[in-house]
């Protein structure tokens, strides 16, 4: 659908050419590119690392997996019906929103969007300044004291500004740059799949191991039974030899005993410890091989007996997935406003989404299954190389340090300016349509990103984020129920730029939806305060969206005039 706007929407102070539908001449987003951007955007560190948490927690990889799989094509669902009216009116998320919060109300929600993209883009840009500050590394041979360094600032301001040129150059070079890093990426993955196929010589044996890497390596069965768990090799051996323990006394002071050979069961009788000791929790343990140097000591804390795989567990990463593309499910059509064809944004996302997430996380589990084989030093679950960074620096090659470091900036540029900046953007544009551009919102988003200090942010606050990121699904709920329920995909595309149409509702602001809104968010965090209703809060999404939907469906009245 294409409408030339009235004279008086283009005048209107919530109007410009930012902001104003895609012409149909102008929209020239394929299949392919689409298919392009997600696969840009998914192959990231957190997807190569997506299923080593839930390993982690005793699922199998195939589990892992399947709920890989099944969370992404559910998402993709909303997904592709949130950029349904992206594609039908060439609009972006700001504007549609308009449609259900009110040109004023939409701003909550554009920011609430926009400042966890300014968060994550202040970590991806972080993430990849350490990426060339590792090349540099790699050709000087320089080795930085513990902390930030100079270099590292040096090194995240030439990511910051690669970025900013991507933004000032517009959406554009946003497609071509998704469009060739989507094969490249696609190859890196195929070519550490072969790595570790090499390495080990059977796909069979290398995924056998993720079955250690779900298990604890120290767990304190009762209070005086201790079990150790070693990774084993190819043939079945232990990697670890020995145990140290190192216990407090009821004095304050710490006792380290005697290095032992590992008992054949990995049980340990804590008994004559305990009369030493208050609390057999801190207690830690050392392992090592007696035939490595001394270097090959790792250490790992207590912890508690792990618990058996239920439904619900299942469930709860299920919701956990659900919630790693919340972000974008709300700011899709920013996107899709650029497709050729609503046949073009479905397939595409189709194609690009579920599958991308599904291969990079079994890239994650392949590589570093073989790595537990590959690498002598690897002793216990706590030291595999789950992410890019832990299994490069297993390698003493500066052309593979250069390489793999490469590859991660392009994964991250890629995820980046797709994931981080179109939104913010758009939403920043919005709150003064004429002063703010997109070139000018993309570089205030970058601004915010600085101003987070991602160095401390990722490390203290990238939780926070996450939890604002899963309570985005009332908005989503919202956008849905007004653009298929109330209003049956019927928008006055014209009055969404007017400041005295009939979105302005109550002076900008549509209470059902900012009443609708505030429930949503209640009902998805109360169960962080009221242990009766904690699964509110585990299913946080879910509980969260379909509350605020069906709310806003009671309370919202299909406007008579809405064309």
């Amino acid at each position: 659908m294409e409408q030339q706007l009235s004279p008086k929407a283009q005048n209107s102070p919530l109007y410009s050419d930012d902001l104003a539908p895609i012409s149909a001449t102008k929209r020239t987003w394929s299949v392919w590119n689409l298919a392009a951007l997600w696969v840009g955007m998914a192959v990231c560190v957190p997807t190569y690392m997506l299923a080593s948490s839930m390993i982690k927690s005793g699922l199998s990889w195939q589990a892992a997996l399947i709920i890989i799989g099944l969370a992404n094509l559910v998402i993709t669902i909303p997904m592709v019906l949130n950029g349904e009216a992206g594609v039908r009116y060439g609009i972006p998320f700001p504007v549609i929103g308009r449609a259900a919060f009110g040109t004023s109300g939409i701003h909550i929600a554009a920011f609430l969007r926009a400042i966890v993209a300014c968060g994550w883009f202040g970590i991806q840009t972080w993430i990849g300044g350490l990426a060339i500050y590792s090349i540099f590394n790699a050709f000087t041979g320089n080795v930085d004291a513990p902390g930030l360094s100079i270099g590292e600032f040096v090194s995240f301001g030439i990511f910051w500004c690669i970025n900013i040129y991507f933004i000032w150059k517009g959406t554009e070079s946003i497609k071509w740059l998704e469009d060739y890093s989507a094969p490249i990426l696609l190859f890196i993955g195929l070519l550490l799949i072969a790595w570790g196929y090499r390495e080990v010589g059977s796909a069979d044996v290398i995924l056998s191991q993720s079955s250690q890497l779900g298990k604890n390596s120290v767990v304190l069965e009762t209070s005086s039974v201790l079990r150790l768990e070693t990774l084993k090799n190819a043939t079945g051996i232990n990697k670890a030899t020995q145990f140290q323990l190192t216990a407090p006394s009821q004095s304050g002071s710490v006792q380290t005993f005697q290095w032992e050979n590992l008992p054949p069961d990995g049980h340990i009788d804590l008994a004559p410890l305990l009369v030493r000791t208050d609390d057999p929790a801190k207690i830690k343990v050392q392992f090592r091989n007696a035939a490595q140097q001394t270097s090959s000591i790792v250490s790992a804390s207590l912890q508690s007996q792990q618990s058996t795989q239920t439904w619900w567990t299942y469930l709860l990463w299920f919701t956990a997935m659900i919630g790693f593309w919340a972000t974008m499910s709300i700011s899709i059509s920013d996107i899709t406003r650029f497709a050729k064809s609503q046949k073009d944004q479905v397939y595409g996302q189709l194609l690009g989404l579920p599958g991308t997430m599904m291969f990079y996380s079994f890239v994650g589990i392949f590589v570093t299954c073989a790595a537990v084989l590959a690498f002598q030093d690897v002793l216990i679950v706590e030291d595999a190389p789950w992410d890019p960074v832990s299994l490069v620096a297993k390698f003493n090659q500066p052309i593979i340090v250069v390489f793999a470091q490469i590859a991660l900036l392009i994964a991250t540029l890629s995820t980046n300016i797709a994931a981080n900046v179109i939104a913010p953007a758009y939403a920043f544009s919005n709150l003064l349509p004429r002063q703010i551009s997109f070139r000018m919102g993309g570089v205030i988003a970058g601004i915010i990103g600085i101003i987070s200090c991602p160095w401390w942010l990722m490390k203290s606050i990238s939780d926070i984020l996450l939890l604002i990121s899963g309570l985005l699904g009332p908005i989503l709920g919202i956008l849905l129920c007004d653009y298929f329920v109330v209003r049956r995909r019927q928008l006055a595309l014209d009055e969404l730029y007017w400041v005295d149409g009939q979105y302005r509702y109550n002076n900008g602001w549509h209470l059902p939806a900012i009443v609708a809104m505030l429930v949503g968010v209640g009902v998805a965090i109360i169960g962080n305060f009221v242990p009766a209703l904690s699964f509110l809060f585990t299913l946080s999404w879910f509980s969260g969206f379909i509350s605020a939907f069906l709310l806003y469906w009671i309370l919202a009245k299909r406007p008579a005039n809405d064309q």
